[in-house]
This record gives C-alpha cells, sequence and structure tokens, in this order.
C-alpha cells in the first residue's frame, strides 16, 4: 500500500468516527481548521496504533493535510528517532493554533535531545506562536527534572518575565506556567523568580501586577 492509499483508508476510518458536535465546539473556541472531523483523542490514538509500517514519508504527509485528525496523527506515528532539527523547526513554523502546539510539544518535541537550545531561540523569536510552544516545551522538560545551566536559566526567565507581562492570553499563560514549573524545582529557583518580579509592584501594567501576584501565591506552596 503506497502513502497515497494509506492516507485515503485513514481518512476513511476518521469519517466513521466524525462528531459535528466537538467539531463546533472548538470552532467556537477559536480552533479553526480547514477541515476537522471532531474525533477525540483517545480515539485518534486507537487509529495511530493501527496504523501499520509508520513512515517518516507518512507522518510528512498526513502533516501536510489541512486536516486536524491528520496533523494529530502525524505527531503520533513520526519516528522521534528521525525528527530532524530542521523538521522541528519547519513544524513548529506552521503550526497556526495552540492544540496542535501542544500536542507537538507532548508527542515529539519534549523527547528530543537537541530541543533546549532550539526552545530559547524559539521564546526570543518574536512570533507568537514560536514563542509558546518554546514554553510549553520548557515547562514539560522541567516537570521532568530537566535541569538548565545558569546562561540558559537566565535567558528563558528573562524572556518569561517579557511575555507574561505583554503577550496575548495564550502567550502569557505558557510563559506563566513555565515560571512555576522552574521555581518548582529547587530553592534557589524560587527566589530568583521572585527576585525578577519584585520590581513589577511598581508598574502600572496590569498583567505585570498579576504576574507577581501569582508568583508571589505559588512561592507560598512550595
Amino acid at each position: 500500500m503506497n502513502i497515497h492509499e494509506q492516507i485515503k483508508e485513514i481518512k476513511g476510518q476518521l469519517r466513521l468516527f466524525m462528531n459535528g458536535v466537538v467539531s463546533a465546539s472548538m470552532r467556537k473556541k477559536g480552533l479553526d481548521y480547514k477541515l476537522n472531523f471532531g474525533v477525540e483523542l483517545p480515539r485518534i490514538k486507537e487509529i495511530a496504533k493501527g496504523i501499520k509500517n509508520p513512515s517518516v514519508a507518512l507522518a510528512e504527509a498526513l502533516w501536510m493535510e489541512n486536516i486536524r485528525e491528520c496533523k494529530i496523527l502525524a505527531t503520533l506515528i513520526y519516528p522521534k528517532e528521525d525528527f530532524s532539527s530542521d523538521t522541528a523547526e519547519l513544524w513548529v513554523s506552521q503550526v497556526e493554533n495552540i492544540e496542535i502546539a501542544r500536542l507537538l510539544s507532548m508527542h515529539i518535541l519534549q523527547h528530543l535531545d537537541y530541543i533546549r537550545p532550539l526552545c530559547l531561540k524559539w521564546i526570543a523569536s518574536g512570533k507568537e506562536m514560536n514563542e509558546v510552544i518554546g514554553y510549553i516545551t520548557i515547562s514539560r522538560l522541567l516537570l521532568r527534572e530537566d535541569s538548565m545551566d545558569e546562561r540558559a536559566a537566565d535567558e528563558f526567565t528573562n524572556q518569561a518575565i517579557i511575555a507574561a507581562v505583554s503577550g496575548d492570553f495564550i502567550l502569557r499563560d505558557s510563559s506563566i506556567l513555565a515560571l512555576k514549573n522552574f521555581m518548582q524545582q529547587n530553592e534557589n529557583h524560587k527566589n530568583k523568580i521572585l527576585a525578577l518580579v519584585e520590581p513589577l509592584t511598581q508598574s502600572e501594567n496590569e498583567f505585570a501586577k498579576v504576574l507577581y501576584n501569582l508568583i508571589q501565591e505559588e512561592a507560598m506552596y512550595l
């Protein structure tokens, strides 16, 4: 079976589990796709497990389909050992919404040995979705107790503070979560973030005040 035939078969399976209610709900939440079957993630994972001989070629072909479920399947079946830094850069540049951003990070990016420098590059890129993916992936790495050297930690925390007080909601949310996960690693990290947000008490920026209060609240429980 060639790639075209495999994709045709996969689309047939997806149509069997179409859910118009879920699809409509996603559109209302701003998750727009050219085509969205509304198939729930557990079912998509089942379909992924049933794909025979998953390959780079099939994953890349699925990714190029402007269909929600195909993009998710691509993140599930792409052989991680073959996912190059060039592919990571390309796919991240093509992500258009937060659902795919989170799933790409969860299924592939967090597992790549070379991903840390790319995350730092993305959060400093000035491109909103790149930044979001960078923070989401850093958050996942920090939850796994992944360590940063001092230079990387300085770069990350300085960028995250800026994003947390100036970005849109999704960027603020992802950067704040990353800061909280950084604080949770050890006492030094907690104190570092507390020191960085202390000047925000003098700011007239509403988001700066929100960040300061969130960090203080987080510190109370650590």
